[in-house]
């Protein structure tokens, strides 16, 4: 029996190439029609019977659950803010540097001597001396100064974190530092170092 008279070579040649007719396994053309039949329920399903949710609705579902987490979260880190304590976690203290090296440090220094910032570390704190004075400066910030607000940007537990860490530097003296702010509305930092 030669090649040519081979039932599963087909009758055609391509550069010295026969093709062979072999039957696909009956599981997968099972599965191949079972597939259509799926995309022609779920064709009429979604797009033409509109009974289920679409890519677009899901998300904005899903959006509106998320938000609502998001909003309970921030009105209950807003609501507590005066019972709030400057963290003494080293991890979390570790976490607030971070931030504020990566975030803060252009505005008031690596060291907190303050920039085109006020100075952290000195006993005049022109938003409020109390370390909820300072999570409310850094939530809420102060657009007219050129405090960006970040509670759209950090999470209640990393802004806490920040303000800890900023609580640290608390007449640290820094090289150089912005001379104080003491005129006007600021207010000096009393028994914070107790």
């Amino acid at each position: 029996m030669t090649d040519h008279d081979d039932p599963l070579l087909l009758d055609h040649e391509v550069d010295g190439i026969r093709e062979l007719d072999n039957k696909l396994p009956r599981w997968w053309v099972w599965l191949f029609y079972g597939s259509i039949i799926f995309s022609a329920f779920y064709l009429g399903y979604y797009h033409v019977l509109g009974k289920g949710d679409l890519m677009l609705a899901e998300y904005e579902k899903e959006m509106l659950v998320g938000n609502r987490i998001k909003d309970a979260s921030m009105a209950k880190f807003e609501s507590g803010i005066d019972s709030l304590q400057p963290a003494t976690d080293e991890f979390v203290v570790n976490r607030g540097q971070q931030l504020y090296a990566q975030l803060c440090a252009p505005c008031h220094r690596a060291d907190a001597g303050g920039l085109v910032g006020p100075n952290l570390t000195d006993d005049y704190w022109i938003h409020g001396a109390q370390f909820a004075d300072n999570l409310r400066t850094i939530w809420n910030g102060v657009p007219a100064k050129g405090m960006v607000s970040w509670k759209g940007v950090l999470k209640p537990d990393e802004i806490q974190a920040v303000a800890s860490y900023i609580y640290t530097l608390r007449g640290s003296n820094p090289a150089n530092p912005k001379p104080p702010e003491n005129q006007g509305t600021a207010q000096p930092a009393e028994n914070l170092y107790e």
